[in-house]
């Protein structure tokens, strides 16, 4: 089966066109396929399916073959690989997703690969739209004991779930330990991302230095949905005001602008294909 290997920013994903291969079981092939030691590796597995224009649709597995119902990184490599075979230009194209339709737009080459923006829709920060039992209506800063100290949860729907905390260090937060009691918490029913953050003033504006435990992978170098629930989450509790705004992940670096809590999230940033191959197992 032919696969390509793709990352946005250190987040890294295999890409199959089914168009052109066999159906089979997808959840025990992306738990194969993402083993870093045994198979391929990557933070989960993107099948494409449709023609742009018309069905265009983007399907995710996690690591842990759970499915995904988005992810902003990973759509924007699927831009890259339809730009790359000429299917689509750089005009907006629309992709159906589990987290409802949304657009992708190629803006050309940058220092870290081709710029793709996509839109990642309305954050919702309904607690029954993350879902979580935090709250009866909106989570926000909602304090929760875990591994004996409390974190200021902000929970938000990217079409998948996300709670967000504000911490003093980013890096010197224990995110392995506390990610997991997190992702698997009773107060979110379809367990949840996790994702830190933290202000940083630079000569460019407004920048949020954050990291991500995302749920059914664990640590990674970045998080496209979780990059646009930080950034609402950010700018909801009054960290930073509504426009433009840049992250550093542990893979590089993101943009985001939301300019109005009923707009749509739109997040820039790059995509690169590091190899075609064959998966033969």
């Amino acid at each position: 089966m032919r696969f390509t290997k793709l990352h946005g920013a250190g987040n890294d994903f295999v890409l199959v066109d089914t168009r052109s291969e066999d159906e089979r079981d997808w959840p025990q092939f992306a738990q194969s396929v993402c083993d870093r030691h045994f198979g391929v590796g990557g933070d989960g597995v993107l099948l494409l399916r449709g023609e742009p224009g018309e069905n265009l649709e983007m399907v995710m597995y996690n690591p842990d073959g759970s499915a995904a119902e988005m992810c902003g990184n990973g759509i924007r490599c699927f831009a890259k690989y339809l730009y790359d075979r000429g299917e689509i230009g750089e005009g907006r194209t629309g992709v159906l997703t589990g987290a409802g339709p949304l657009w992708v737009q190629v803006l050309g080459d940058g220092p870290q690969g081709l710029r793709v923006a996509t839109s990642l829709g309305v954050p919702d920060l309904d607690a029954a739209a993350v879902p979580t039992t935090l709250a009866a209506d909106m989570a926000i800063e909602v304090p929760l004991e875990i591994g004996g100290q409390e974190i200021e949860l902000t929970c938000v729907s990217m079409g998948n779930p996300h709670a967000v905390a504000r911490v003093e260090s980013p890096e010197e937060f224990d995110l392995e330990r506390i990610g997991p009691q997190i992702e698997h918490h009773p107060a979110f029913p379809e367990r949840t991302n996790f994702e830190i953050y933290a202000p940083v003033v630079t000569r460019n504006g407004a920048t949020l230095r954050m990291r991500v435990w995302e749920r059914g992978a664990g640590i990674t170098l970045a998080c496209g949905s979780g990059a646009g629930a930080t950034v609402a989450a950010a700018m909801k509790t009054g960290a930073i005001e509504f426009g433009r705004v840049g992250l550093e992940v542990d893979g590089g670096h993101l943009e985001a602008e939301w300019d109005h809590e009923h707009d749509d999230l739109i997040l820039i940033g790059p995509a690169v294909t590091v190899f075609d191959a064959d998966w033969n197992h």
